[in-house]
């Protein structure tokens, strides 16, 4: 890699930096080529990126941006998953860790709040953007179906009614 490589390399890690919620750094630890294959699928399923980056590039990326605290964690073989959807990487990320002990989470963060695996593992386990916009249009709707519910009840239980006397009368 020669030195306008690696200036391009570092311009765009710092444009991804300014861009994403979410950086996750994770360490691989013997992972084959299918199963780096079957990890970025999932991350890009989940609108995300998934990229393997140079400690040192990563390192002079991130200087200036909110993800400064995070530039011990690029030690050893590391990549980055990162997302704009500050759950997307880390679900992903998780979800696929727990199917192999051939990637280790070693943390990451959300803005500047430098997060720990421990820390990343939570943030995965909260519903996403998504899920959350639906539980708030459900409860935004709920009273409202059940006005109309109640509104329609007292015609519902006429109706009962006078189906009864039909059918009494008619026996």
């Amino acid at each position: 890699m020669d030195r306008s490589q690696k200036a391009e390399s570092v311009a765009s890690l710092n444009a991804t930096f300014n861009e994403v919620g979410v950086v996750v750094v994770t360490r691989n630890l013997g992972m084959s080529v299918a199963q780096s294959t079957v990890l970025r699928g999932k991350v890009r399923d989940a609108g995300a990126t998934y990229k393997v980056a140079k400690n040192r590039l990563a390192k002079l990326a991130i200087k200036d941006t909110n993800y400064a605290g995070i530039d011990e964690m690029f030690t050893g073989p590391t990549a980055i998953a990162s997302s704009v959807d500050p759950i997307a990487a880390a679900k992903a990320v998780v979800d696929f860790a727990k199917t192999t002990d051939k990637i280790e989470i070693v943390g990451g963060s959300m803005g500047a709040l430098v997060l720990n695996a421990e820390g990343i593992k939570a943030l995965a386990s909260m519903p996403s953007l998504d899920e959350l916009r639906a539980k708030l249009i459900g409860l935004v709707q709920a009273p409202a179906t059940k006005l109309a519910q109640l509104s329609t009840a007292p015609a519902a239980k006429l109706a009962r009614v006078f189906g009864a006397y039909a059918t009494k009368d008619a026996a």
